[in-house]
């Protein structure tokens, strides 16, 4: 079902049509609809969702479209929504809306339930401990394996994932985990102690969400139990959940990259003075550096003087070179992102990129001597000049972009902020020196 078939069922008032269409629907496709819908319609349609599937569809809106149906709903629907969400959902929800939507939420959930909600919130942000959920299940090592599936089979509906289970002592240490596949082929009298996978993957509460991601790629993992500092199981990570930060750390890097500063917002809820405010920071801070490159053309303003032709060839010098940067930092950036690449990894890193610049360099080069000689017709000692630049242009800018990130990394900042735009502007900076200085030497000036 599309908008316009939506819109015409409910301007018709067909409202039981409608109700057993969009309950036989996909929850991410009624989210979708939800989106496109003006705040009425998106209300009524979500009045006619069953309560189950209200609040599933309600974790896929966006956070913009959730904070204006929170406004929009009566107390008993709040409490009815609030009532089915996860808790690990609840506290992503109280951290992104605003005070008064806050207060609202709070006001529908219990006592005890408000102290497990605000320890959550007192994690860092991109933590573990702020991503976690307590709905879980967990097994004693003493109990059998038919024990432990009635145990399943009286919490499971309550929990957010069963597929894994976690295997604890009386003061809650971590032991060991069993799948659900081991307990439905496993003998029922055989104690979980004896089918537990005692070698566990685990973060703690205060590790960055950046590092949980990387664990779940290495592993390939549906879950992961998060424990303190005692190694006390207080909470899993589901894979859903970590799909979401993976999605959210490449958007930030994407930005960082193209020096824009970070946001979750989306871009077309986004004001122009938001939108300005976050871009304008780096392109005043490139913009000072590239005075660099003013700087070093008014110290060879003789040189340019004699050798106007000089000037032609500074374009395509600086371009060739940002161009070769950008291709390094990208790969390197990534590599760092995924774990491939690590600071000891630096000279590996320096020798590749000398091996691939050089390469690189020799056919762009060639290829412009030839051009600039015999087809443009200038002088040997010019085309000399500028393909030697481009040569060590290349070389440089490859290494530079090979190396910026791994030291960014090495000095605990964003790999991502050493991408195209910085490295465009140290390398325009120093294949301008060297244009002038090999120009100086070969040309006599």
């Amino acid at each position: 079902m599309n908008k316009n078939t939506l819109q015409n069922l409910i301007n018709d008032k067909k409202f039981t049509l409608i109700k057993d269409k969009i309950n036989n629907m996909n929850i991410p496709d009624i989210a979708e609809l939800l989106e496109e819908l003006d705040s009425s319609s998106a209300l009524l349609i979500f009045r006619l969702l069953n309560k189950k599937i209200a609040a599933k569809v309600f974790t896929y809106v966006s956070r913009d479209n959730q904070e204006r149906l929170l406004l929009l709903f009566n107390e008993d629907e709040l409490n009815q929504l609030t009532d089915k969400l996860f808790l690990d959902e609840k506290v992503d929800l109280l951290e992104e809306m605003p005070s008064n939507v806050v207060k609202r939420i709070l006001k529908t959930t219990d006592e005890s339930e408000r102290k497990i909600i605000n320890q959550f919130l007192k994690y860092p942000k991109d933590s573990a401990g702020s991503l976690m959920t307590i709905e879980f299940i967990d097994l004693k090592k003493e109990l059998t394996v038919s024990e432990s599936l009635e145990r399943i089979k009286k919490l499971g509906y309550h929990r957010e994932t069963i597929y894994t289970t976690y295997v604890i002592t009386n003061t809650r240490i971590l032991e060991g985990i069993v799948e659900l596949k081991e307990l439905v082929l496993e003998n029922d009298n055989k104690n979980i102690e004896n089918i537990m996978n005692k070698n566990v993957i685990y973060v703690n509460t205060h590790d960055d969400q950046e590092y949980v991601a990387s664990i779940f790629r290495k592993y390939d993992l549906l879950s992961i139990p998060v424990v303190d500092n005692e190694k006390r199981l207080v909470g899993i990570i589901t894979v859903d959940d970590i799909m979401d930060v993976i999605e959210l750390e490449n958007t930030e890097d994407i930005h960082k990259m193209a020096a824009i500063e970070p946001s979750h917002t989306n871009y077309l809820n986004e004001s122009i003075f938001d939108l300005a405010k976050r871009r304008i920071v780096w392109l005043l801070v490139l913009m000072i550096s590239a005075t660099f490159t003013g700087i070093i053309l008014s110290n060879y303003e003789d040189t340019l003087e004699s050798v106007v032709a000089l000037t032609f060839f500074i374009p395509m010098l600086m371009d060739t070179g940002g161009n070769a940067g950008s291709q390094a930092s990208t790969l390197i950036i990534r590599s760092i992102t995924l774990g491939e690449i690590e600071f000891k990894d630096i000279f590996k890193v320096i020798s590749k990129e000398f091996g691939v610049s050089f390469i690189v360099g020799i056919i762009l080069a060639v290829l412009n001597f030839l051009r600039i000689h015999f087809i443009q017709g200038y002088s040997v000692k010019i085309s000399l000049t500028v393909t030697t630049t481009l040569l060590l242009t290349i070389m440089l800018a490859k290494i530079v972009g090979g190396i910026l990130p791994l030291l960014a990394k090495k000095a605990k900042l964003d790999p991502a902020l050493m991408a195209s735009p910085l490295v465009t502007t140290i390398v325009d900076t120093f294949s301008l020196i060297v244009y002038f200085r090999i120009a100086t030497l070969i040309l006599k000036l």
